[in-house]
């Protein structure tokens, strides 16, 4: 199968050119079109939302997708990484026609493949210390890190406290009530804890 790939970011802009230059390529180069994705959305959005990212999860080995150039994949580096990774990994073909990229199954593009899921996990990595080091940062200066208090699923136990003291004296496990509840096991008991709930007198 042969996709074209359309993506512009908002309603005021036109996918005419993109797809004139797309058409003008396959003519010259004896390709044809077998499906046309177009979609208005950024590329800031999860991949996921975007119909590029239902593509990426069907495409199959020696699938080519088509697209004006690469800033039509994604807004940034990782996320275009992590679509030509994937893309290669199945044995799909991407090829851009302002950028020139034709990456494929040739030796060329799997080491590109190779420095793209490195790159991506660099990044990622890169991300995550970021993060870490930012929070540690607010510690150091007396500021809260984490969900504020109550922001978790205990949330969903408050106010339940004669509920759950009532089927603990009815011998009702903390599983059977952390499940009526919808929450984990652990949290109940930890609420149980918190609050010092003990198991209702019978007839209570």
């Amino acid at each position: 199968m042969i996709y074209g790939y359309i993506r512009v970011s908002t309603d005021h802009q036109t996918t005419e050119n993109q797809r004139f230059e797309i058409e003008r390529f396959c003519e010259k180069n004896d390709l044809k079109i077998d499906s046309w994705i177009e979609e208005t959305i950024s590329a800031t959005k999860d991949l996921n939302k975007r119909k590029l990212g239902r593509l990426i999860k069907k495409v199959k080995k020696d699938d080519l997708i088509i697209a004006s150039g690469l800033s039509r994949l994604g807004r940034n580096l990782l996320q275009i990484m992590s679509i030509l990774h994937h893309c290669m990994d199945v044995g799909a073909r991407v090829w851009t026609i302002k950028d020139n990229y034709r990456l494929g199954a040739d030796i060329t593009s799997k080491v590109l493949a190779f420095a793209f899921g490195l790159s991506a996990e660099i990044e990622r990595n890169l991300i995550s210390q970021r993060t870490k080091e930012a929070l540690a940062r607010l510690k150091s200066e007396g500021k809260r890190v984490g969900r504020p208090r109550g922001s978790s699923n205990a949330c969903k136990l408050e106010g339940r406290e004669k509920y759950i003291s009532k089927k603990l004296g009815t011998g009702s496990s903390k599983y059977e009530i952390a499940r009526r509840l919808r929450v984990h096991r652990d949290t109940l008991t930890k609420f149980i804890e918190v609050n010092g709930i003990r198991p209702a007198a019978s007839g209570a």
